[in-house]
Formats: structure tokens, sequence, C-alpha cells
């Protein structure tokens, strides 16, 4: 099959062609992926020995650019491998890669095949020839991307030479935040640098480009405004946490925002934090409660009072049998005295959610037309859940006939995604609306015939409303936001829609710049970037170094109850945490069977385990998760990854570890 190319993306490929990094900046629906498979065949046919990598940030898009793009064009002549952590051939990553012209994959599986040093697993950047880095926007601070290009820089800077080069692809590479000028430019500069790459978009062919997607993307932008109305079950929530707030010292419940709000979330998120810290279990339940509490206004703003109730009801009914302190009693007691009125608020439709009215008819609208399709973005999982039950409840909606499916991130989520868009290998909807948490398929994911797109009650940045709104392809579609008028989130979305502007403007002020100034300015901050590597490498290994690890104690984080020592831990494969220590047992009681998706190569799971004194769940047998708090000479710390912990925690020995637990077994018998 020939690859042809528009004329504006016959422009944008030249840099590439002729051996340049560069990442190209087109819109949504402005066909990136045909230019990087246009790209990489070109680079297959000239370059020796050639081997590519695609580089993608989510499990779907790895089938997706497979199965509809690179493959059509690409299979007959090269042998291409799709990989992602679904995929059972990541264990043998190294192997694949020396067997293929082409590897499709998440960029989480190249970081793991870098790091590993297993003959079968291991790979070096150097390995390939070309690096194709999809949604390359990303490349920024932590992220996967930027561990993977931070090495790619480091060798450039030290002049290790035979690296890759370097294709992205981006819609959206964003202000960062920035609403000034020269502080866009440099965030754009970063990213280049990040890339090693030119940005490179149409000149010559803008109004070509303007008139393709014109042919497709006659979208209308519509705004839903609601006006605010009385809500007497969020009232009731707020006065309940306010008694929270009494119950706690005044100085504690004086630092905290507005109640409702995601900055709120953080402050009690922190203030957990804290209580673990200097052990203080009033602080820490009240803060963990007040999340409750504040999650279930957050639901009540986005979907039905009903929805934001059942959360709290489940909360505190597993709770009931848990009850150590008098802080529990206080907190259960609280909520049961005023379980009754709670839901019979959330029962009273002269209080629902204006937004919901609101959406109702624009859905009833569009669907009267039975061949229209639609995305609507939330802004949790939880609540993508509680709106999808809504529609399969809502009369009205059920005469137009919507069915409804749900687009989620992990396990057979990512999979559905992929079921949704090869349906019959046709390019419709196996569902006539399907509901997304917002960061999970703004980006990337091809919806051709989607002809509206819904963002609801969201309040995010200029990137995801680009990747939103580009969600919608068919013709006449409409891209339309719910919120509040007057609220955070139609601010928000109109400071957007001036960054979008703004990132227009820094890419032209970069590209305008003289090779020999771009090259100095990206190599000051590439030079910057490896020595802030290097230094916070410094600085992780001296904090591994602080402690030995018989220093260090494991508390459970809810009852504060002793459970191990650093002493009894051990990694597998620089990976897995174990406790090999035998009395851990008595310290937490086994539940049912852990049941993954997945399967891995050298573990399985087993019991769900939970702190015998208080019910905390840890995790599971053979490992564990963050429920711990870690106590040490220093103080006490609640390390977010393991990477944090200040002690060197041995690598596992089999018959070291484990033969003093069996010196009594004669192992002639």
């Amino acid at each position: 099959m020939d690859c042809n190319l528009r004329p504006y993306q016959e422009e944008v490929v030249q840099a590439a062609l002729r051996g340049e990094n560069s990442i190209i900046w087109l819109p949504t629906g402005g066909g990136k992926t045909r230019t990087a498979v246009y790209i990489t065949k070109k680079h297959l046919e000239t370059t020796a020995n050639a081997k590519v990598a695609v580089l993608v940030n989510k499990v779907h898009l790895v089938d997706q650019h497979f199965a509809k793009e690179f493959r059509p064009y690409l299979g007959s002549t090269y042998k291409i491998a799709a990989i992602s952590g679904d995929s059972n051939e990541k264990d043998l990553f190294g192997c694949l890669v020396k067997a293929s012209d082409l590897v499709i994959c998440t960029a989480q599986i190249l970081e793991n095949a870098l790091i590993n040093m297993e003959e079968e697993k291991h790979v070096e950047l150097t390995d390939f020839t070309l690096l194709v880095i999809d949604e390359c926007h990303h490349t920024q601070k932590e992220s996967v991307y930027n561990k993977i290009m931070g090495r790619y820089v480091e060798k450039k800077v030290r002049k290790e030479g035979n690296l890759p080069q370097i294709l992205g692809l981006t819609a959206s590479p964003g202000t960062g935040g920035n609403k000034q000028l020269d502080k866009a430019v440099e965030h754009v500069l970063q990213i280049c640098a990040n890339l090693d790459s030119v940005i490179v978009s149409t000149k010559e062919f803008t109004p070509v480009l303007q008139k393709s997607r014109s042919q497709t993307q006659k979208n209308q932008y519509m705004y839903m405004f609601v006006c605010v109305q009385q809500d007497p079950f969020g009232d009731h929530l707020k006065a309940m946490m306010l008694m929270i707030h009494e119950y706690m010292p005044p100085t504690v419940s004086r630092s905290l925002r507005e109640m409702g709000t995601q900055e709120y979330e953080a402050d009690v998120v922190e203030l957990e934090k804290e209580g673990v810290k200097k052990e203080n279990r009033l602080i820490a339940q009240c803060a963990l409660h007040l999340r409750q509490y504040n999650d279930a206004l957050l639901i009540n703003d986005t979907v039905r009072m009903v929805d934001a109730f059942r959360g709290l009801d489940e909360f505190y009914n597993s709770r009931k049998t848990k009850l150590l302190d008098g802080t529990d009693i206080f907190l259960q007691g609280l909520f049961d005295e005023n379980r009754v009125e709670l839901k019979q608020l959330a029962s009273n439709d002269r209080y629902e959610n204006p937004k919901l009215a609101q959406l109702q008819c624009t859905l009833q609208e569009e669907f009267n037309d039975e061949n229209s399709r639609a995305v609507l973005f939330s802004k949790t999982r939880r609540g993508t859940h509680c709106l999808f039950d809504w529609v399969n409840s809502n009369p009205e909606l059920q005469r137009v006939n919507i069915r409804a499916g749900i687009l989620t991130g992990a396990g057979t989520g990512a999979n559905h995604m992929t079921q949704v868009l090869s349906h019959k290998k046709t390019k419709k909807f196996s569902y006539s609306i399907n509901f997304s948490a917002s960061y999970l398929s703004e980006e990337g994911l091809d919806i051709p015939e989607c002809n509206l797109v819904v963002r609801y009650g969201l309040l995010t940045n200029e990137i995801a409303q680009q990747q939103a709104s580009g969600r919608a392809r068919a013709m006449n579609s409409v891209y339309s936001v719910v919120a509040e008028e007057g609220g955070r989130e139609m601010r928000r979305e109109l400071t957007n829609e001036y960054l979008e502007s703004l990132t227009a403007k820094a890419i032209d002020q970069v590209q305008q710049m003289s090779p020999s100034e771009f090259r100095r300015k990206i190599s000051k901050l590439q030079k910057i970037a490896v020595m802030t590597r290097i230094q916070a490498e410094r600085k992780k290994d001296e904090r591994k170094q602080r402690y030995s690890p018989s220093q260090v104690q494991f508390q459970c984080r809810e009852c504060f109850l002793l459970v191990c020592s650093g002493e009894d831990l051990r990694k597998i494969e620089n990976a897995h945490h174990v406790n090999i220590n035998p009395e851990f047992e008595r310290h937490y009681i086994a539940g049912g069977q852990v049941v993954l998706e997945k399967s891995f190569e050298d573990w399985e799971p087993g019991r769900v385990i939970s702190c015998k004194n208080c019910g905390k769940e840890w995790g599971m047998e053979i490992k564990f998760k963050k429920s711990f708090s870690m106590k040490t000479p220093g103080g006490k710390s609640t390390p977010r990854q393991w990477k944090d912990v200040e002690f060197q925690v041995k690598e596992f020995d089999f018959l070291e570890d484990m033969s003093s637990h069996f010196h009594d077994l004669d192992l002639d018998e």
C-alpha cells in the first residue's frame, strides 16, 4: 500500500528525511502518525541495519498504531512487533528487538529494558537507528519519556556516538502553564532540548491544512452555562465537615482551603501524612475522613446526590467493625447520626444537579440522529461510572436509544478501548456514547465518526482542551463544555483558549531563531539537565545510605502497629519488594485470593493481607504496597515509592536468606 502524503505533510517531514532530529507539530486530525509511517518507511529503505522503535504513552495506542497505521503500510515488507504491558512477549523484549525491524511499544517497556541487564531483556539506545515518540510534549520532568531522553542527552553531551535519530509527534506542546510569551518560549525550547530536536510545522501549506481539516471538522464550539442553585445536600456535608474541623486542634483546621475543591483534597492528603509522621491518630483519621466527604462534594458537583451519598455510605459501612478509639467512634457516630437526613436530601429531585439537565438536553438533541456518536470526558474514573449509571437509568435518554459504554485505562479496560475501535474491523463505535476519565483518552484516541465531544465539569490545561476537541472528527461535529456559569471550569476554559494561541506564538518565535542561536540555547539547557540529573542521582544514592536496614521500622499507617524492620525486606529483580521474615505473618490476616488479569514472569499473587489490629489493607502476600509509614532515627516519614526510602534494601539471595528458615528439614529424605 502506498503511503501518500498531503502537501502540508510533505513539508513537515523534510527535516526528518534529511536525518535531522525533529518534532512535528500538527493539530489533531492533521495526520501526524501518517507522517511517522512515511518517515519510518524511508528510514528503513535507506539506512543500513535500520531498527526503529515507536514509543507511545498509553497501552491502547500500541495496538491502534500497529493495526491502523504501521502494519497496513509496512507489514508486508518489514517485521513489526507490537508490545505493551499486556503482552506476554514483554519479558523477551531484547530478543524481539533483535528479531524485528520495527517495534511499537509503551515507553515504559523500553525503559524497563534499558535498565534490565539480563541478555534476553536488555537493550541499548544504540540498538536503534530511529526513535519515534508519540505525544512527545510529555517529555518533561519525571515522565518515562524524559527518563529515556535523559540518557540520550547525556550520551550526546559526553559525545558518545551512534545515537538514534529522534522524531517527536505532538498536537499540543503547551506553554507549561505560563501566560507570558517569553516564559512560553522557554517552555518550548526546553521540550526541544529534552528531545534534542527542532520543531517543525507547516508554513507554506497552512491554508491546505486548514481546508483539509475543515472538510471533516466543521466544529461548533458550544458552551453550556448552568446557573447556581440551592444545594442543601452539599451544605449538609460541609456542616458535618466543619464539625470534624472543630474536633481537631484549631491551628490545623485553619490551614485548610475551600471545601469541595481539588485544593482542599491536596490539603487533607498532606494533613494525613503529617498525622502519621507525628503518630497523631486523631489528625490522621480526621484527614482521611475529610477526604471522603470532599470526594462526595466533588461527585455531588458533577453527577447526582445519590452517587455522592452511596460512596460515603459504602465507606462507613466498611469501617463499622473496626473502631479502635474515641476518634473512630466520633467519626462513625457523626455519619450514623446524619445518615437518614443525608439519604432524604439525596433523593429530593428538586435539588438535583442542574448540569445533568443541561447535558440531557444536549444528548437528546444530538441523538435525534440515530447515527450520532459521542464521547464524554469527565474528571475522574468514579465520576465516569456515575454518569454511565445515570444515562442507563434515564428514561428520556433511553427513548433516543443511547447505548452507553465506558473507556477505561487499565487491565481489560485498555483492551476494551481497542475492541471499541476495531469492532467488526470497522471505524464505528460499538456504543453510541462512550464515557471516559479525562486523563485516559483525550490524547491519541482515534474516533473518526465522533460528532459530539462533551467536556463535563473539567478543570484542565490547554493541552487537554486541544486534545479533547480534536476527538470530534465527523462532519459538523460539536465540541461542548458543561460548566457552572462564572465558575472556575468556565474561566479555565477561556484561559486555555488564550494559552493555545500563546503556544503558536511561542513556537513561531522559536522557529524564527537562527540555527546557531537555537543550538546555543538548546546546548545550554541540555548541559544543565545533565548536571541536574547527576546531582539528583547522587542525592538519591546518599539518601539510600542514610540509615542501615536495622535502624528502620515499618508501622501500619492506620494504627501505628510495628510490623517489621528494614532487615526483613528484599528486592527481586530491582522491582518487587518482599518481606521474607515468616514472623511477619503474625501481624496480618489473610483474605481472599488476589486474581490479576496479567501474568508475571517471576511471581504470582497470593491472598489479600490486612492489619490484624485495625483491618487496614496492606496489599497481598509476598508483596506489600504503600500501607506503611517508616520510623527512623531521624523521625517518621511516608515515602511514596520504594526509590524514596532512606536505607539500602539488599538483593534477595535464595540460599542465604532462606536456609535459616529450613534448617530443621532433612533434605535427604
